[in-house]
């Protein structure tokens, strides 16, 4: 897999979060993914921009236009200094939250990818990745 200079954002407020989304469905469309793929992009993205702002305390989304082979994607990924996950497995559970959310966050950006990766330490921080190709 390849990949360019990631454009980062920072995620320390509420309007960030909607900078990182805006980001991510612009280069989205220039890509040429539908309109159906660029809303399951942009709801992960906000889910987890979200995620890292209330739960992680804020962090920085790296947005990368990536190809392997033949096919090109967007790779999203987020990191925070938070506390981080105690229970991934657990966390990934619908319905399962620290907070007042619904639990629905991590597990529907989950779904809505190609791929996934979820790394956390407790104390030390989360950082998600995801994919999506076209």
């Amino acid at each position: 897999m390849s990949g360019n200079d990631g454009l980062q954002l920072p995620i320390s407020t509420e309007p960030d979060v909607v900078y990182v989304r805006q980001a991510v469905r612009k280069l989205a469309s220039e890509l040429g993914f539908s309109l159906i793929d660029q809303t399951k992009l942009v709801t992960a993205t906000s889910e987890l921009a979200r995620n890292a702002l209330i739960y992680g305390g804020g962090g920085m989304a790296t947005i990368e236009k990536i190809s392997q082979h033949t096919r090109t994607g967007i790779r999203l990924t987020i990191v925070d200094q938070g506390p981080g996950i105690e229970n991934i497995e657990k966390a990934l559970q619908d319905g399962y939250s620290t907070g007042s959310g619904l639990g629905l966050g991590l597990g529907g950006a989950k779904r809505l990818s190609n791929e996934f990766e979820l790394q956390s330490t407790p104390g030390a921080g989360t950082k998600v990745a995801i994919t999506r190709w076209l």
